[in-house]
């Protein structure tokens, strides 16, 4: 692998080192917890009947027979799930949310195969699937829609018809598949176009894809005879998790604790709620824990993928290579509800570019596919794939360096982009420059023949904005000078070693003596997911404030032990000192090793923070790629592959290196491989890991890697998040690639063998 460290600013002595992770012998000895391995007293087993159908009325539901059925303890549909004005609705500022409710348990319809109907809890898993086939529904199927240009059309069959248009912030009169179409512009479009010596305007799609995580999801919930839930589950964000059963359930948050066991996985998929307001409402209804899991088809037809699209691109540039104009219409699939990632799709589109003209819009629209979910910088990578393309073809019809051109109109501090914000201090140039000078963009390609195969290079940029958001931490410190860190961050991806890590920096204490754990909701103040790159920067931010109150706590302790003023005592290097006394003097396990015999001094030492900073540093990437293409058969193999990105500063250098090859391998296998296919009936063919492609290590190199450091000076030791944009590159990169291969422009994903011998059949090939 070949991995470096380019423009580094700052040494510190714990942060940008590589220690171990804290839980890595409980997850290689198979001691960890996941969501399925929680076992409670008179644990009931559940199961969950789903519709057949992609788009169906229900007429009727019989749920006595499965009722009847010896060893079942409890029946629900939708009917069990709070209405809006139910009597039980007590919960003060509470408004029922259909659409996110229905998506639970389905009401009058069913908008997707897989569309949960009822649910079964018995006392063991075959009883409960034996009684879920006695549910007999009665449906009335309808026509289904299945993508974003045949759900605009003006004559589409209808999924909701209560949906009305919010069109560029008005309501429309009649109602329609298209839940909102905004839009984003500055300067003059129509001057910037004028002003262009080359326009290239093209269009393209994406099919849905899957996150690919390898865990199912899985639920345990039991509503105690005291009025209190307890939930323990595999997710990204117990906090959500407790404020969405608070909704649906009309639940006090107070009322509702929720467990976060470790997450096999989750890339934005694990976000939302599926089987925690099932368990929990089996739980009321049969008075025992109830636990769900799963199946893996279950996973692909019932839980969110990553939206398909529809995107017109159109870009503008002088014969010199400047960009002039910039337009996009991205539309994105909602699946059964609106909902879609168009929003961030339109913010990333054109973020690599510095221009003065432009316009983007972006619709949410219902189609008859499960209600979509974030997948790794959600919307970017579909918009990426699309307006990177044009603009490698740009560089073509220009003969200019890919890199180059990039440079000369590369996004940079004091930038604005199309919605509105403007760039503080950020890596863009310097990523593309180390791109630039980088062994494999300068290492000459034999592009072929060779064995009846051609070969390829591709590059492609990507952003991704990153964000903040609430997080808390406490520290207690032990009378053995270690500490322990509370967090409310579910760690997928390392992330309670990085946070250990700025605390121990903090503190100056060794990173081994911080114990990391990520607790309850009930133990922690408010947290916010872990997602959109957040989790370094947010949690880390609570864990230096928490740490600089214990630095704050530890020179008042050691003030009253030397019976002196505070103003007397400084926190330096790790320990306490006398500022005019140079024999006092105690090292922080020395001072915490009193803390037992000086309970009069003032107790434990706790420090405490919740935070919600701003600040969150936006992230660049450039990505290139050599492919061999077989024109006889379709079939693309990567041959060699480099992820260059900003990290800002990175805390752990090898988990952002793992993040910037997890999100290319994503990447690699959302360009030539993944998709959800469907037949003309809506029913999804190929809901299993086997007929689902995803790459294995069979089909990719090495990914190599280079970390950037731009600093972020929102954040004490320059961090941003690392985990979203390096999923954003790959699919343009890949499609250039195949371009530079084989002269033919991809203009839908996947890439797979088929449709690049359909390309080049139709180009002539």
């Amino acid at each position: 692998m070949d991995s470096n460290v380019v423009l580094s600013q700052v040494d510190y002595d714990v942060v940008g080192t590589r220690p171990v992770r804290p839980d890595g012998v409980d997850k290689v000895t198979g001691r960890a917890q996941y969501g399925a391995d929680i076992r409670l007293m008179g644990l009931l087993h559940g199961t969950v009947v789903r519709s057949p159908h992609a788009h169906a009325r229900i007429k009727s539901i019989d749920t006595s027979a499965a009722e009847a059925h010896p060893g079942v303890r409890a029946v629900v549909t939708g009917k069990d799930l709070p209405q809006d004005g139910s009597p039980e609705v007590q919960v003060p500022g509470w408004r029922y949310n259909r659409y996110k409710s229905s998506n639970i348990l389905a009401g009058d319809k069913v908008l997707y195969e897989g569309h949960a109907v009822a649910a079964v809890a018995a006392i063991d898993p075959n009883t409960a699937e034996e009684a879920a086939a006695l549910i007999k529904v009665e449906y009335e199927e309808l026509p289904p829609v299945m993508t974003v240009r045949q759900a605009m059309e003006p004559d589409a069959p209808l999924l909701h018809d209560d949906l009305f248009t919010d069109e560029l912030g008005e309501t429309a009169d009649k109602p329609s598949n298209v839940a909102q179409h905004f839009r984003f512009e500055m300067g003059d479009l129509a001057k910037g176009f004028a002003e262009a010596d080359l326009i290239v305007e093209r269009e393209f799609e994406t099919a849905s894809v899957h996150q690919g995580y390898i865990e199912p999801h899985s639920a345990t919930a039991l509503w105690n005879m005291d009025g209190r839930l307890n939930v323990w589950c595999c997710t990204q964000g117990p906090f959500s998790v407790r404020d969405d059963l608070s909704q649906l359930l009309a639940l006090p948050v107070s009322h509702i604790k929720v467990t976060p066991m470790e997450i096999g996985g989750g890339f934005g998929g694990k976000i939302p709620v599926y089987l925690e307001p099932l368990a929990a409402l089996l739980s009321k209804k049969s008075g025992a824990p109830v636990k769900l899991t799963m199946t893996r088809a279950d996973v692909f037809q019932s839980s969110g993928p990553a939206p398909g699209s529809w995107m017109k691109i159109k870009v503008g540039v002088t014969k010199d290579g400047k960009v002039t104009a910039c337009q996009a219409s991205i539309a994105m699939e909602g699946g059964g509800y609106p909902g879609a990632s168009v929003a961030p799709a339109v913010n990333c589109a054109f973020a690599c570019y510095d221009y003065a003209n432009g316009q983007v819009d972006g619709y949410d629209v219902v189609v008859n596919k499960a209600k979509t979910a974030a997948y790794r910088a959600p919307g970017a990578p579909q918009a990426a794939f699309a307006v990177e393309t044009v603009m490698d073809e740009v560089c073509r019809k220009l003969n200019m360096d890919p890199l180059e051109f990039r440079l000369l109109n590369a996004s940079k501090e004091g930038t604005r982009r199309v919605e509105g914000p403007i760039f503080a201090r950020v890596g863009n140039v310097e990523v593309l420059e180390a791109a630039k000078g980088h062994d494999h963009y300068n290492t000459p390609l034999d592009k072929g023949p060779k064995d009846g195969k051609y070969r390829g290079r591709g590059v492609a940029s990507g952003f991704w904005f990153n964000i903040g958001f609430q997080s808390s931490c406490t520290i207690t410190v032990n009378s053995d000078g270690k500490v322990s860190l509370i967090e409310g961050s579910v760690d997928i991806g390392g992330t309670r070693a990085s946070i250990a890590m700025q605390a121990a920096e903090v503190l100056g204490i060794p990173y081994e003596d911080v114990k990391p754990t990520v607790v309850d909701t009930d133990s922690i103040g408010y947290t916010a997911l872990t997602g959109g790159s957040r989790v370094a920067f947010a949690s880390g931010w609570a864990a230096i404030e928490a740490a600089e109150d214990v630095k704050r706590q530890m020179v008042e302790r050691a003030a009253k032990i030397w019976d002196t003023s505070v103003d007397e005592v400084e926190y330096v290097d790790g320990g306490v000192s006398h500022r005019s006394d140079p024999e006092l003097r105690m090292t922080f396990r020395e001072l915490a090793g009193q803390f037992v015999e000086a309970m009069s001094q003032g107790g434990s030492i706790i420090g405490r923070a919740s935070v919600d900073p701003r600040g969150a540093g936006n992230a660049f990437a450039t990505h290139m790629v050599d492919v061999e293409v077989d024109p006889d058969t379709g079939k693309v193999d990567v041959l060699r592959y480099t992820a260059v990105q900003d990290a800002g500063k990175a805390i752990h250098p090898s988990y952002v290196e793992g993040q910037m090859q997890g999100g290319a391998v994503q990447g690699i296998g959302w360009a030539l491989n993944e998709e959800y296919f469907f037949n003309d009936r809506g029913r999804m063919m190929n809901s299993s890991l086997l007929d689902y492609r995803m790459p294995t290590s069979l089909d990719l190199p090495m990914i190599d890697t280079v970390i950037v450091e731009v600093a972020n000076p929102g954040h004490r030791f320059g961090a941003r998040g690392v985990g979203e944009v390096p999923i954003v590159p790959p699919m343009a990169a890949v499609a250039n690639a195949i371009h530079d291969a084989i002269g033919v422009r991809m203009d839908a994903l996947p890439m797979s063998p088929g449709k690049i011998l359909e390309a080049r059949w139709k180009n002539g090939g």
